[in-house]
């Protein structure tokens, strides 16, 4: 992946001749960065437990995009999202948004019942183990890419939240998931540095996914107060115009980026 104003004569390969995995692509923040890829002319397999959204969406959106229903914790799964990028073209992008939460549960309840401990485990399996999973596959599949004048074979997005910094009572699962997230980001960029692969991070705070729309009102209100400015919840959009620009600027790397505007998540 050359950066967009290269100039020392190498040939910069365009957008146009790229592909990437989205994770959780069929979701709504995978979703909006599929979009916004596919309106760039990149390639996309959205890589998806929900195959029929990953069908539908791939459908709505034409010929450069495929759906692949998998697991991102499933090796096989993984191997044939990258077989599907690549039939799309240079695949050097990947987006690890799959992921998610669990309902707020203290870890003690006021009756003294344990929190179970299978939740923090498939919780932090398909964080963790998932993003995890699905990197190292995919950089060992772009080692292969020419490299750029930079020696830049391929860009991870990975996605963890505001909770992997502040986590809520109630979160302790998923703010240890987002957190293992947001811990990797220095760690493999250095180990890939020799490939050429940059990795990043995004921690999304409120974002007005189909989700967090359809919550309680009192909830919404609860989190917006919480806002600094803009006083509104993320667009999905905004969080797909952070990965487009990662993805163009060459000199991010290692680093966890927040998209909040400013939110500090309340103790509660």
């Amino acid at each position: 992946m050359s950066h967009p104003y290269s100039s020392a004569g190498r040939r910069v390969v365009p957008l146009e001749e790229r592909s990437a995995i989205v994770t959780g692509g069929a979701g709504g923040l995978g979703g909006a960065a599929v979009r916004h890829l596919v309106s760039l002319g990149v390639g996309v397999a959205v890589f998806d437990r929900d195959g029929a959204g990953a069908q539908a969406l791939a459908a709505e959106l034409g010929d450069r995009v495929r759906a692949v229903a998998g697991d991102v914790t499933d090796e096989g799964d993984v191997r044939r999202a990258i077989d599907a990028a690549r039939s799309l073209g240079a695949f050097s992008i990947v987006v690890n948004v799959a992921g998610g939460g669990n309902r707020p549960t203290r870890t003690v309840a006021r009756d003294g019942t344990p929190h179970g401990m299978d939740v923090f485990v498939s919780t932090v399996s398909k964080n963790v183990f998932g993003t995890f999973n699905v990197t190292r596959l995919a950089a060992a599949a772009m080692a292969g890419n020419d490299p750029d004048e930079d020696g830049q074979r391929g860009v991870v997005v990975n996605v963890a939240s505001v909770a992997g910094y502040e986590g809520q009572a109630g979160q302790v699962p998923y703010a240890a998931a987002k957190a293992a997230i947001l811990g990797m980001s220095l760690p493999l960029a250095r180990d890939l540095a020799a490939l050429g692969i940059r990795v990043c991070a995004i921690a999304p705070g409120t974002m007005g996914t189909d989700i967090m729309l359809g919550a309680s009102q009192e909830l919404r209100e609860s989190l917006e107060s919480t806002i600094v400015f803009p006083r509104r919840m993320g667009r999905p959009a905004e969080f797909a115009l952070l990965v487009e620009s990662i993805i163009r600027n060459s000199y991010l790397n290692g680093e966890n980026i927040r998209i909040d505007a400013a939110q500090r998540l309340p103790p509660k």
